[in-house]
């Protein structure tokens, strides 16, 4: 009997020492993408920022390594007899490298406290848009104020107090609390420069985060080029203008089209699609049609031109520092200091797969971390030093999440510590990345505790009996 005994435990710790040895390694983070789970290879990368005013206008230059630009996006193709579309989000970089390269800066002057100590952590709320939870396309439709009001059919980013309860994205607080906070400046101001929908034409997106994330008023620098009822597009290129009515599919993806080429349609190179035209397999014509923005949406500007070479983009924005418009955007005043915060995307990656960084102060002719330099005329000299930034992955970290019991540090945060002064941006990737993985994580530690516990016992149980048999 006590040799049967021994020889099943044997058989015990040899099967699970072979099922550690086989698994050891193989880890739980894996892509997987009907989940909306997707990691990147490089989960931090380096931004230099520098910003320069004259009194009138504000200036912020940026600049960042990409391999190659990106600056197709959002694509038509004639296929089949009919139009298809290429190159919308999705989880991980947009298989036919369709989507555009951005920047985006969050801008706040102290009107949203949490900002200056976590950054864009609290524009994050529980059910986003590509989250592995993420409320359906219907959920949001039929929220009275959201979808039936604002048109919304995903959940974006939006700011604490715009709910009532921060782990519910639908409890959007009354109407009248939505504009007494709007009006005392509770909102954050957001330049958002893309490659393809707005750098051709020299412009940037302004837009704001506030109970989710809009357009300042006016007309935005891009606008939907499809005939939804048709089904094909608005307009084509104009042969006049542009040399041809449609793009080459081929040369997009060989990606043969640079920036002295046709490759983007906007109001000054496109006409009325010609339905009669006899269309090619493999003609391509932009979903985004370039507008001149106007009004408050229309407000800033590229300096010069962005361009990528040699590895890096190098961009300039430029905006007036009152426009006017105090609803809309922060107002830069001399001798202020304001809290910004930047995010890069890039090698076709769109949606949540970005780089963010940490919050940082801007100080104009005030200490701070990123000084804005005074200078006399219309151009900046741009002769001072560069920031240079950390920009990290922050997978599917949400406010919610922070403030719960889930997170060892949500008593810290009910206090007010700065995420600097508990994080580093290399600690917050791999912190972005256990995130989602978190129930495999702890899955495999129970397995792993498991099969230590069962692997002591065994060994202890064979070895007693083998040192009985000695002793008999």
């Amino acid at each position: 009997m006590r040799t049967m005994l021994v020889s099943i435990c044997t058989a015990i710790f040899v099967a699970v020492l072979g099922i550690a040895w086989f698994t050891h390694g193989t880890g739980v983070i894996k892509n997987d993408i009907a989940r909306n789970i997707f990691i990147p290879d490089e989960r931090t990368m380096p931004l230099q920022v520098k910003a320069a005013y004259n009194g009138r206008d504000i200036f912020f230059r940026y600049r960042w390594p990409a391999k190659q630009p990106s600056i197709y996006h959002d694509m038509i193709r004639f296929e089949g007899g009919k139009w298809v579309r290429y190159g919308d989000s999705v989880p991980g970089p947009q298989a036919q490298a369709i989507y555009e390269d951005r920047l985006t800066m969050l801008v706040d002057d102290g009107s949203v406290p949490e900002f200056a100590r976590y950054g864009g952590y609290i524009t994050v709320g529980d059910r986003m848009r590509f989250f592995t939870n993420e409320a359906t396309a219907a959920e949001v439709k039929a929220h009275p104020y959201l979808g039936q009001k604002r048109n919304q059919t995903e959940v974006g980013k939006h700011l604490p107090a715009t709910r009532s309860k921060i782990s519910d994205w639908a409890s959007v607080v009354p109407e009248e609390r939505l504009a007494a906070l709007r009006k005392a400046g509770y909102f954050l101001d957001l330049w958002h420069w893309r490659a393809h929908r707005s750098n051709p034409i020299g412009a940037s997106d302004d837009q704001y985060v506030f109970e989710l994330r809009g357009g300042d008023a006016g007309k935005g620098p891009f606008a939907t080029n499809w005939d939804r009822e048709k089904k094909r597009p608005r307009f084509m290129l104009d042969p006049q203008k542009a040399g041809k009515r449609a793009l080459n599919w081929d040369d997009l993806i060989q990606r043969k089209l640079g920036f002295d080429d046709v490759y983007f349609i906007s109001e000054d190179n496109s006409a009325p699609f010609d339905e009669t035209y006899a269309w090619k397999e493999g003609d391509t014509i932009p979903r985004r049609l370039l507008q001149k923005p106007g009004g408050s949406h229309g407000d800033i500007k590229v300096a010069n031109k962005a361009r990528w070479q040699d590895g890096y983009w190098d961009l300039t924005l430029r905006r007036a520092m009152d426009t006017g418009s105090p609803a809309d955007d922060k107002i830069f005043v001399d001798k202020r200091v304001y809290n910004v915060a930047f995010a890069v995307h890039r090698h076709s990656f769109g949606s949540r797969w970005h780089n963010v960084s940490l919050p940082f102060t801007l100080g104009l002719d005030r200490d701070a971390e990123i000084a804005a330099a005074r200078f006399e005329g219309e151009e900046p000299k741009w002769d001072q030093p560069w920031t240079s930034i950390t920009l990290f992955y922050p997978g599917q970290v949400n406010w919610p999440l922070l403030n719960s019991e889930r997170h060892a540090g949500a008593e810290r945060i009910k206090k007010g510590v700065p995420v600097k002064y508990r994080h580093s941006e290399v600690q917050l990737a791999h912190y972005g990345v256990e995130v989602e993985f978190a129930d495999a994580i702890r899955r495999q530690w129970l397995f792993t505790l498991a099969a230590g516990v069962l692997l002591i016992a065994a060994f202890g149980v064979a070895l007693t009996g083998l040192l009985g048999r000695k002793g008999s």
